[in-house]
């Protein structure tokens, strides 16, 4: 990172203390950084201080973060958006870069993987067949996903829609299946 221009950088994630933790971080390793508990204080800050990059949970306060993209490159246009995230999956993957992200990363990520994300100028695809197909965990979890970025993150209704009860849902989306 160059000294005399520190690039601004806006963090935009409901728990506090990651929150503070990641912004530490990024302000450690050269951005003037920012950060935002809930959408309202993330689109005020980046009326305010129009940042370069923004990392975005996917979740914020019960809510979809993909909602926040359009608002936030409205305010900020050319603005770098990386989605962060613990429910990682493809569909909510693809609708993130289709809205305007340029990256995706799923919880943990250390701090150089967002950084390197963030300075990319491209988004990584691997363009190759999976070796083995998925397995069902994987499968399920992917509908999951897509049913409930259809519902924009709404727990109750995604669970409604598949028809399981809201608990049973929690449960599966708190046990993301392992590596395939």
């Amino acid at each position: 990172m160059s000294s005399e221009h520190a690039p601004v950088l806006l963090v935009v994630d409901d728990d506090p203390a990651f929150n503070r933790v990641l912004s530490r971080a990024l302000a450690q390793r050269g951005f003037d950084t920012y950060g935002a508990t809930d959408s309202e204080g993330a689109l005020e800050l980046v009326q305010d201080h129009a940042p370069e990059f923004i990392v975005l949970d996917l979740n914020i306060g019960g809510e979809s973060g993909l909602k926040l993209i359009r608002p936030l490159l409205e305010a900020s246009p050319g603005a770098r958006i990386l989605v962060l995230t613990g429910y990682a999956s493809i569909a909510t993957a693809v609708d993130a870069v289709k809205l305007g992200a340029v990256q995706y990363l799923a919880k943990p990520a250390d701090i150089d993987a967002i950084v390197k994300a963030l300075q990319a100028e491209d988004v990584v695809v691997d363009e190759h067949a999976p070796d083995a197909p998925m397995s069902v965990d994987r499968l399920e979890w992917e509908h999951i996903q897509r049913v409930l970025a259809e519902h924009d993150g709404n727990i109750s209704a995604t669970a409604r829609a598949l028809q399981m009860h809201r608990r049973t849902l929690q449960r599966k989306l708190a046990r993301p299946p392992s590596g395939d």
